[in-house]
């Protein structure tokens, strides 16, 4: 563990001429079949003339009426098909985020509790290096061997604190074999609640299944005294500003690096960790980058 700190339906209306069923007549004086024939009955005219005749374009077809096929929206108690408002992604530094969502709440929280808003979030990293661009002779380019086991990975956890006027910056970090599950994530905060010495804290992480589950639900609840938490939107990882801890130090210590052993990589990433933990600077860019500030 690492611990750092730093300052429609067809109608009955009109729609054209009205037809007769077929096989009976229409009315007396109106034409239909010589005798004899099997031909359908329709108003004025048969139907299936001789092949190739012309017969049906004569004069008196009828118009085919200008007006609508369907009834009106209403009728029948219908209603009329709309396209609702489309949904939008979360984006950094949309307003409503600050105005509306958990996040504004955990601010305004903070700050009547005086208390830290820490964002945490898990990553990882193997043996296999971080590609970045770099230099090299020109008409050479840089190949990269990986070496070691390609499978071995190694997680991490941190949490990046603000105060609750935004004026001073901690994280606290844990790194593990594997993968963080519902029981280490509990350790974690067991963790953080030393780190931060009794102090009051709003937790805002994202909705992993290892944060929802059954166990981890008791736990917060009997952490209520210190703990609140804040949920992230779903699938807007951006709005995290610990995600920017991970990719300022896979772009620095991590780039190009091909570690012959699993602790060699363990100790670049913890190198980073120090490095943004005491450049004061660093955590409220991150915080920018997300769109949000205090």
């Amino acid at each position: 563990m690492e611990a750092f700190g730093s300052g429609g339906l067809a109608g009955s209306g009109s729609c054209g001429k009205e037809t007769a069923p077929y096989g009976t007549a229409t009315g007396t004086g109106e034409s239909g079949s010589e005798p004899g024939s099997s031909s359908p009955w329709v108003r004025g005219r048969s139907l299936d003339f001789a092949p190739r005749s012309q017969d049906y374009r004569t004069a008196d077809r009828g118009a085919v009426s200008p007006g609508p096929c369907l009834e009106a929206v209403g009728v029948a108690g219908l209603d009329g098909a709309e396209a609702g408002p489309a949904g939008q992604r979360a984006e950094p530094g949309e307003d409503c985020l600050l105005e509306e969502s958990e996040l504004a709440g955990a601010k305004k929280n903070a700050a009547r509790l005086r208390a830290w808003i820490f964002f945490q979030d898990e990553s990882g990293f193997t043996q296999q290096p971080s590609v970045r661009t770099t230099w090299g002779p020109r008409g050479k380019t840089p190949v990269l061997r990986a070496r070691g086991n390609p499978w071995s990975k190694t997680s991490v956890a941190a949490a990046l604190g603000f105060r609750w006027d935004g004026r001073r910056t901690r994280l606290l970090a844990r790194t593990k074999p594997g993968s963080f599950n519902t029981a280490s994530l509990i350790l974690f905060l067991q963790q953080l609640k030393r780190f931060v010495r009794g102090q009051k804290v709003i937790l805002v992480w994202d909705r992993l299944p290892a944060h929802r589950s059954t166990e981890m639900g008791f736990f917060l609840w009997a952490q209520r005294s210190w703990l609140q938490i804040a949920w992230l939107p779903a699938y807007a990882p951006d709005l995290n500003p610990t995600e920017g801890v991970w990719n300022n130090i896979k772009g620095r210590e991590m780039a190009n690096l091909c570690p012959d052993q699993m602790p060699e990589a363990v100790s670049a990433f913890r190198r980073g960790l120090r490095r943004v933990s005491h450049t004061a600077r660093l955590p409220h860019s991150f915080l920018a980058h997300a769109g949000l500030s205090f």
